[in-house]
Order: structure tokens, then C-alpha cells, then sequence
């Protein structure tokens, strides 16, 4: 039997296609898809470094940080008294912040002042020498009260309506009816908002700090809502216009994940109140505590 030459080649069993047509195709085989293995040496260093963040993130450590409040400074300066004085203590492992407001009539030895309102020794200090306020402020509350205090941060009120404006305004839920706003929860704009903290008209000095805590904690409460989150875009940077602070860097991460944690409504917030006061009138008819 002879063979043509021109004859198709038989495939193998391999080769052979669904339908053969007497054509042989190759065949390309196919491997599975290789995995990509992660060294052992950078998983190593990402759970390190996670570690490490987690480590500073919540390192025992206490954060004292004194507000300082400056209203109707003239133009151009911070020659102002600090209407507004509060201590916050922060504890990022506990996620526990506190706030002790400090009335600003209260009569204290300013250092190398002599006696005089808490208030007066940023504007006093700065006066004198500017930029030195805060730190005048810190150092007498350190030495009449004892406690670790070097960082500040220092509040324009008056820039800081435009702020409370770009959050989209404030909730604050009064307690009892005040500065001619009802009891319960108020929409205020941000000028509104200022002119609550700074009404004088049949409150004194104790009631004006309960409303600044109040205002502070809207504010916190606000800038945590999902919501006004896109408007934190705009917002923050009129924050940062109106604020000043030598709190270092490497511990505002530390600070915030406190007050996240705490929340607006675990904020310990707290005052010097009437019972740990005695008000008198000094020589020159100043009514002071």
C-alpha cells in the first residue's frame, strides 16, 4: 500500500480537535496565573509601622492645653484681655478630655504684675512686648493653680463668626431660656452664636462660661456630622486664620483622636463655680472673685 505524500498528517489524540477537518492546529498550553508573594520582610515592616502609629497615636501621655479667648483686640493686634480662659486635659488612651473654664474676674497674682484679674495678664504682657501674652497667660496660671501647662491656643472671636457660617450654623440646645433665645435647641448663625457667649445682659461671669461650653461643644458636635464634612473644605482654613498655637506638631494627631473619641458628648466639661469663689471689691472698686 503506498502513501501520498500530500496527504494529511493524522494528529494525535492530543491535537485532535472538536471537529477535525484535516487540518492539524497547535496547541498552546495555557498555565495557571502566577501569584505575586509578598516578602515576608514587608509584612513585617507594615505591621511594625502599624504598631508604631498605634503606639503614638495612644501613648500614655497627658496633653494640657490652655484656650485662650481675645475679643475686640484694636485693628491689627492682639492687645486684648482673654475673656475666655479654659484648661482642656486630654488623655488620647482613654479617649477622655476635659475642660475647666476659669472665671476672668478672678484675682490672682499676675507674675511681675502683682495682683490683677486672670484675664489681664495676656493683654498686660503683650502690650509691653507683643507675642508674649500667651505665654504670660500660661505661666499664671502655673503658678497660681500648679499645674503643667506650656501650650496654648489662642481664639480671635471676632474672625470667628465666619467660621461657625461655613459649618452651616450651629445647634445649641440651651438648658434654659437666655441672651433673648429660647430654651432648647436654637439654629444659630455665627454672629447669633458669638452674641450668645458674649451676653452680659442679666447673667454674670459663671453663666457666660456654662454658655461657652456650650458653644464649644455645638462646634465639635457640628464638625462632626457627616454632613457638614464637605464643608470642612472651606471651613478649616478660616479656623487656622483666627487661631494661634506652640501646642508641637506631633501632638494635634494625638489631640484629635481624644476628642473623637470622647465626642461632643463626653466631654467633661467643667467650672469654677460661686461656691469656690468669694467676690469682694478691691481698693481701686474693681468687683473681682
Amino acid at each position: 500500500m503506498s502513501i501520498d505524500p500530500n496527504a494529511p498528517t493524522q494528529p494525535s489524540a492530543r491535537q485532535i480537535p472538536p471537529v477535525w477537518d484535516g487540518k492539524t492546529v497547535p496547541i498552546r498550553t495555557v498555565s495557571a496565573p502566577h501569584k505575586r508573594q509578598v516578602p515576608l520582610s514587608g509584612v513585617a515592616f507594615g505591621i511594625l509601622a502599624g504598631l508604631l502609629l498605634g503606639a503614638y497615636l495612644l501613648a500614655p501621655f497627658r496633653i494640657n492645653l490652655l484656650l485662650l479667648g481675645i475679643d475686640r483686640a484694636p485693628e491689627g493686634t492682639v492687645v486684648a484681655r482673654s475673656d475666655t480662659v479654659v484648661l482642656l486635659t486630654a488623655l488620647p488612651l482613654q479617649g477622655s478630655v476635659g475642660m475647666l473654664s476659669i472665671p476672668r474676674d478672678l484675682w490672682v497674682e499676675v507674675p511681675g504684675y502683682g495682683p490683677n484679674r486672670i484675664n489681664a495678664a495676656h493683654a498686660l504682657a503683650e502690650s509691653e512686648a507683643p507675642g508674649t501674652g500667651p505665654q504670660w497667660a500660661l505661666q499664671t496660671v502655673r503658678s497660681n493653680f500648679g499645674i503643667d501647662v506650656y501650650s496654648y491656643a489662642r481664639i480671635q472671636f471676632n474672625g470667628l463668626s465666619r467660621f461657625v457660617d461655613a459649618l452651616g450654623g450651629l445647634d445649641i440646645d440651651l438648658p434654659q431660656a437666655t441672651a433673648l433665645y429660647p430654651a432648647g435647641e436654637n439654629h444659630l448663625t455665627g454672629e447669633q452664636a458669638l452674641a450668645l457667649v458674649r451676653d452680659r445682659q442679666g447673667s454674670d461671669d459663671f453663666a457666660r462660661m456654662e454658655r461657652g461650653q456650650l458653644f464649644l461643644k455645638a462646634v465639635l458636635r457640628q464638625a462632626l456630622r457627616p454632613a457638614t464634612w464637605p464643608r470642612l473644605v472651606v471651613a478649616l482654613p478660616l479656623l487656622l486664620g483666627v487661631v494661634d498655637s506652640n501646642l508641637p506638631l506631633w501632638d494635634w494627631p494625638r489631640l484629635a483622636v481624644a476628642v473623637l473619641r470622647a465626642g461632643a458628648d463626653g466631654l467633661d466639661a467643667r467650672t469654677i463655680t460661686r461656691e469656690m469663689v468669694d467676690p469682694f471689691t478691691t481698693a481701686g472698686g474693681a468687683n473681682v472673685l
